[in-house]
């Protein structure tokens, strides 16, 4: 008989536009959804002690990876250059401060965001940290913001994950990968919640839901300690938990008891206030680059006709303000809905007045956010010269950008200068080699100069990249049949497509396992 056991309390169910996934998180809000697990331990290596039964390291990376690679094919996530980017940055920073918090093998922390319209973050295996867009519009400084991101830092630092597995003794180890990618219900749902009630779990449920007690405890505490040594405001994490326990309650009136008793309780918000009751109150400036994301997320998280129109009034509402950062923040956003909206002079003349709003005494803005905008407008109104030059200065103030990188190269491609377009893209696919962007943006500049094979051959790698195995083997086929396809080019693609039929039925053969 399979052993059938819940993940640990964090986990919580989210739903990517259809795709079922379970989040593996230190979830701040009450939702609290288990799921039966189907025990496949012949088939998994060893993991040392039965008895501990853990994940390792490296494992918990490839389940992460694994999730990932579904999650990032969702429209739910928000694949945008300068939201990723200052997630990461910001992140980031926050880790600089505990560096050990990446773990024994050095965990590359990778912080993402979806539209969700819940109040929620959550941790992955690994390192990968999800942020709803709600989660961070309702952040009313970058305090509540780290000091949710903190958090979840806390919960990956301890491998709750794997900790969990070493508490149920008595399991196997199981097929993680599957159970994230198994069905579960929408949240809130009546049918769901009595479907959950069913199998006879309910003993394991209350040591889940005890342990993941412990797990949030322990993570605020790791939290408080990255929020104090960053050098923001600890109080900012009591303001915003209590906030959200206030938000969760209309989201879970219709699940089951058991459902909303999610460890976000008085008890833990005392604990919070008693950790932080003698540190003194430290006062810290927002970056400008904060506001102008929020400011992005509210057009992204709905990009309907009327949801323009709604995040169009809200920014309306927010110039009314009169701050400096309010009305840099929402001409930007209003900037942004004209780009949207296929106005780019209108984007343009907007744009231009956030940065004379934004602009220092003595220093001009730094603003990788606004620079990345202004470069999209330009090519949206057939600017490409000036594109071009914005591009090639902006990629020298901000080095490390991967978005306006990708920007230099789709004005370079815009521009006609399709071999500088695939010499630079060559070297950032071989320096960056899990972006598919480049790829994407590769066989682009291959196409413009007429070169079939090598345009499908990108493209191939493109898909595999993103998980899309089977279309990327038919791109190989693609680039086999086209007349320009080198005896090069011909050994290039048998080797692809061997390294990919290979890992495809590896694939099919962890799905078949999972069933």
């Amino acid at each position: 008989m399979k052993s059938k056991i819940p993940l640990f309390g964090l986990i919580r169910t989210r739903r990517l536009s259809g795709i079922a996934v379970l989040a593996l998180t230190g979830a701040l809000t009450a939702g609290l959804a288990l799921t039966p697990l189907a025990t496949l331990a012949q088939d998994l290596p060893s993991l040392g002690d039965t008895e501990r039964a853990e994940l390792s390291p490296l494992m918990e990376r490839k389940l992460g990876e694994q999730i990932m690679r579904d999650i990032r094919r969702d429209r739910d996530y928000l694949d945008d250059a300068p939201v990723t980017e200052y997630l990461n940055d910001f992140g980031n920073s926050l880790l600089a401060v505990r560096p050990e918090a990446r773990g024994e093998v050095g965990y590359d922390y990778f912080f993402f965001a979806v539209r969700d319209p819940m109040l929620n973050a959550f941790a992955l295996p690994g390192g990968f940290i999800g942020v709803h867009s709600a989660l961070v519009l309702a952040a009313q400084n970058e305090s509540e913001l780290a000091s949710v991101l903190a958090h979840e830092i806390g919960h990956v630092a301890q491998r709750h994950i794997a900790r969990m597995l070493g508490k149920q003794r008595q399991d196997a180890l199981i097929p993680l990968a599957a159970a994230v990618l198994a069905a579960l219900a929408a949240r809130g749902s009546p049918d769901t919640s009595m479907a959950l009630l069913m199998g006879g779990q309910g003993i394991a449920i209350q040591r889940q839901l005890n342990f993941s007690r412990d797990a949030e405890r322990e993570a605020d505490r790791i939290g408080l300690q990255i929020l104090r040594d960053a050098g923001f405001e600890t109080a900012g994490m009591i303001a915003f938990f209590g906030r959200m326990q206030a938000a969760t309650r209309a989201y879970t009136d219709a699940a089951p008891a058991y459902l909303r008793s999610h460890p976000l309780t008085t008890e833990r918000v005392a604990d919070i206030q008693a950790r932080t009751r003698d540190q003194r109150y430290k006062q810290r400036a927002d970056s400008l680059d904060f506001h102008l994301v929020r400011a992005r997320i509210r057009v992204l998280q709905d990009l309907s006709q009327q949801g323009l129109r709604d995040a169009s009034a809200a920014f309306d509402t927010q110039l009314q303000q009169r701050t400096r950062l309010q009305i840099v923040s929402s001409k930007y956003g209003q900037a942004f809905i004209a780009l949207r909206q296929g106005a780019p002079a209108k984007a343009q003349t907007l744009l231009q007045e956030a940065y004379a709003a934004a602009q220092g005494p003595s220093s001009p803005v730094q603003s990788p956010v606004l620079t990345s905008l202004s470069i999209d407008i330009r090519l949206a109104a057939n600017q490409v010269p000036e594109a071009l030059k914005e591009a090639d200065a902006a990629r020298q103030k901000f080095p490390l950008s991967r978005g306006i990188a990708r920007q230099y190269a789709d004005a370079l491609i815009a521009n006609g200068r399709y071999d500088d377009a695939v010499n630079y893209l060559r070297d950032q696919a071989q320096i960056y080699r899990q972006e598919p962007r480049l790829h994407n943006q590769l066989a682009k500049a291959y196409a413009a100069q007429g070169k079939q094979a090598l345009q499908h051959l990108a493209l191939a790698e493109s898909y595999a990249l993103s998980g899309s195995v089977p279309a990327a083997i038919d791109q190989l086929g693609i680039a086999r049949r086209s007349p320009d396809a080198s005896f090069y080019d011909q050994a290039v693609i048998d080797a692809r497509e061997r390294e990919f039929k290979a890992r495809w039925m590896d694939e099919l053969k962890e799905g078949q396992r999972a069933r």
